[in-house]
């Protein structure tokens, strides 16, 4: 065993975090866990992976799931192309592979969703596959480890950094090997300045040696998010409110209030349900503003009430749903300042 990987799994050892997906060799599970720790903390997680697995305990019968109830429980968790993809995922492994996940990781990357970070972790925690899972964390630890100073967003460094972590994993214990080096990146070796003192690695350090650290890894900066306003028209009726199901790729499938670009004010706001929606509205009232930030783009909107007649047909594309059943279909979270102007 390399001794980065004895010296990491000695602290494993005595450090891991107590998960209920770890300790345990179901390929499904892991699967699930993985999906939603994509780009989202592990606190935030946890709730959702009980919940997730009470109403779909089995590959199989999230596989049966209709999309709106998997998109139900993972209602808050964001991301929802894994949800889309975690359920398209598990069809494919009952049509193509007999209900189970492959353990070759070539084969489960053709999964929908899997993509080769996801492979390693399931090829390696589930199945004891000695293979890597890199992930932000990994390309941070072994930038630092080995001191990379080069730009790891480039395929050829990129490749690099796959290459030393795939000659670090030990035959043994692949799977803690690869929890243990998400572990560390998370909790010591962190973005900006790591907390070099605690950590199990520093005299196999190249950076720390260097003295630069908290410089690495390299990578270009990133794009300033785009703002976007919108209005969010809450239309009432007779009890219930106007709703669409996305169909664009952002929060496809999800529904959401009716958005007009721009910031208008709530007659521009009422003008605009009857130009664009062909609904006579009268103003309820302004419900104030909400914010609500995606990876690339950030959301302003401005909530106004409006109250439309009675008998009149929900425009094509669009649903009146009563009101105390919105809590029953999927929302995202975006939406939760216009759901709590309801109950005002």
């Amino acid at each position: 065993m390399h001794p980065v990987s004895s010296a990491l799994l000695s602290w494993y050892d005595r450090n891991a975090r107590v998960l209920p997906w770890r300790g345990i060799h179901d390929s499904y599970r892991t699967w699930v866990s993985e999906a939603m720790l994509q780009q989202t903390r592990v606190e935030t997680v946890l709730p959702y992976y009980s919940r997730f697995l009470s109403r779909f305990p089995t590959l199989s019968s999230l596989a049966e799931a209709d999309e709106s109830d998997v998109l139900k429980h993972w209602e808050g968790l964001g991301y929802y192309s894994r949800a889309r993809n975690l359920l398209a995922g598990a069809r494919q492994v009952m049509r193509d592979f007999n209900g189970s996940l492959p353990q070759d990781p070539e084969k489960l990357r053709k999964i929908s969703g899997i993509g080769p970070y996801m492979a390693g972790a399931i090829a390696s925690i589930a199945f004891d596959i000695p293979v890597p899972a890199v992930d932000g964390n990994v390309i941070r630890v072994i930038s630092r480890l080995y001191n990379i100073v080069e730009d790891a967003s480039r395929p050829a460094v990129r490749r690099k950094i796959e290459s030393i972590a795939a000659e670090l994993v030990p035959p043994e214990r692949p799977g803690d090997h690869n929890q243990a080096l998400m572990d560390l990146g998370s909790g010591i070796c962190v973005p900006g300045t790591p907390d070099c003192s605690r950590c199990p690695l520093s005299s196999f350090c190249r950076s720390l040696s260097s003295g630069n650290p908290a410089d690495l890894p390299v990578l270009p900066k990133s794009r300033p998010q785009k703002v976007i306003p919108w209005t969010v028209l809450i239309i009432r009726s007779g009890g219930r409110v106007l709703l669409r199901r996305r169909t664009e790729k952002l929060l496809q499938g999800l529904w959401c209030f009716p958005m007009v670009e721009g910031c208008l004010t709530p007659e521009e706001a009422a003008e605009a349900a009857y130009k664009a929606l062909g609904l006579p509205a009268r103003i309820l009232c302004s419900c104030g503003k909400a914010r609500h930030v995606f990876t690339h783009q950030v959301w302003d909107m401005n909530l106004i009430s409006l109250l439309s007649e009675t008998d009149l047909p929900a425009p094509k594309g669009y649903c009146w749903i009563p009101v105390p059943d919105i809590r029953k279909i999927a929302l995202p979270s975006a939406m939760n300042a216009a759901v709590r102007a309801l109950d005002e």
